[in-house]
């Protein structure tokens, strides 16, 4: 084994066998075949036993079985063993196995720091952390040390630095290290940390760009001081509707569902309708009112026009509340068929319904019948749903044909029936690559050029 071939194995999950068929073969009492292959270089299995091997407390032994993976220099090998080596209280250890690492900077170097904060170290860490401040992670990381280190207004220094009066970035590319955003958003953090909950409020007001990861910083940080009547005027004017949701989220955790109904149900019309359409279902099924979840989503449908998530997620909550039938006569209804076919997008929520409805057998003929039945799309959706009902056999009878495709999802089933060497086998087959066209002289001549 070597560092490119281990990073190739983490990165594209091909010609190995991939965490989640790791945590499934250990599932089914299948530790032997795990423990084997972690010896013959397949990493995810390496992590897995030397972690199980730790539980056990074993530590030595798991040590030695990440020592191959260590000597070939690979940085997420040596953080699992540093991991290992901090939970036996072998700190010292793991920190002069990171140190080398974290030199280049990167993911090292914030696992470095967080480990010397953990450790009694967390002056270093700002340190090492402030050379770094221009890379948005080790900024953060820095901001979640600092208070810790007794550094807060130092490193609120650095960030006040780094906003300007007047410009503000109108892409990601446009000013080079820390955006003045995150800056914005990293010294409101800070501000907060210290008690100082208005000033933190109005940096935030000054950003441009509200929300971050599907989070909005501000809404988040008004529920946290309780700040309700704030919260409730921002999330009419929150033009994303992730205040509105906060909203919601805070008075729901309250218990007081019908306040957490009509925040989304009087929301501005301005203020992103579809989303919170889907968000108030999603409430509304999560207190067993799955009816009023179902109208909802009908009325999105029926008003923005059909959509392939939109409509699985309105047969799903028919199917939840014992109506499948009633789905189906919806789907009926929709206005989606051309040439006389639905489109599979749909017909997989059929097929699902139909299911429902104690109807597997023709679902699977209807499949068998449907003009993209024979596709890969087509073979994972009944694998699954026969999978879903027992039949795990048909599921990997489906399935062969497209094991290049779906080799994941067919080795699951082979685990699933006991069928261990034959996945294993399966899932180590080197990736297929697409060949490339061949060239015929001609680079403008042909469409669609």
């Amino acid at each position: 084994m070597d560092a490119y071939d281990l990073d190739r194995m983490e990165r594209m999950r091909t010609g190995c066998i991939p965490p989640p068929l790791v945590t499934h073969l250990l599932e089914r009492g299948h530790a032997r075949e795990v423990e084997l292959q972690a010896g013959r270089g397949e990493w995810f299995c390496a992590r897995e036993w030397a972690r199980l091997l730790d539980e056990r407390g074993r530590r030595d032994e798991a040590l030695k079985v990440l020592a191959p993976y260590v000597a070939t220099g690979w940085w997420p090998a040596a953080q699992v063993q540093a991991e290992l080596l901090e939970g036996g209280e072998r700190a010292a250890e793991a920190i002069t196995l990171v140190r080398p690492y974290a030199a280049k900077g990167g993911p090292p170097l914030e696992f470095l720091a967080r480990l010397l904060a953990r450790n009694g170290h967390a002056d270093e860490a700002v340190t090492r952390l402030s050379a770094g401040i221009d890379d948005r992670v080790l900024a953060r990381t820095l901001v979640d040390l600092s208070g810790e280190a007794g550094r807060d207004d130092e490193v609120g220094a650095l960030l006040a630095a780094r906003i300007p009066a007047e410009h503000r970035c109108a892409d990601p590319w446009c000013c080079r290290g820390l955006d003045p955003e995150d800056a914005i958003g990293l010294l409101a953090a800070i501000h907060e940390r210290q008690g100082r909950v208005d000033e933190a409020i109005a940096l935030l007001r000054t950003r441009q760009i509200t929300s971050v990861d599907n989070r909005d910083q501000l809404a988040d940080l008004l529920a946290r001081h309780d700040r309700i009547n704030e919260l409730r005027t921002y999330a009419r004017t929150d033009g994303l509707g992730h205040g509105r949701r906060r909203l919601a989220e805070l008075l729901e955790e309250r218990e007081d569902v019908e306040g957490a109904i009509a925040a989304y149900r009087r929301a501005d019309s301005s203020v992103d309708p579809f989303h919170g359409a889907v968000e108030l279902a999603h409430l509304l099924a999560r207190h067993g009112r799955g009816d009023e979840a179902i109208d909802v989503m009908r009325a999105l449908v029926d008003s923005s026009g059909p959509e392939d998530w939109t409509v699985e997620l309105l047969c799903g909550l028919y199917a939840d509340r014992g109506r499948a039938q009633d789905g189906l006569a919806y789907l009926d209804s929709l206005d989606v068929r051309h040439d006389g076919t639905e489109p599979w997008e749909f017909f997989r929520s059929r097929l699902h319904l139909l299911a429902a409805c104690g109807r597997l057998d023709e679902a699977v003929e209807q499949a068998w019948a449907h003009p993209e039945g024979d596709g890969w799309s087509a073979s994972w959706t009944l694998s699954d749903l026969l999978a879903e009902h027992g039949r795990v056999e048909e599921a990997v009878a489906f399935l062969e044909p497209h094991a290049r495709t779906h080799p994941h999802l067919l080795a699951g089933h082979l685990v699933e029936l006991g069928r261990v060497r034959e996945a294993v086998t399966l899932l180590q087959r080197p990736a297929v690559e697409p060949e490339p066209p061949v060239w015929t002289g001609a680079l403008f001549a042909d469409p669609p050029f």
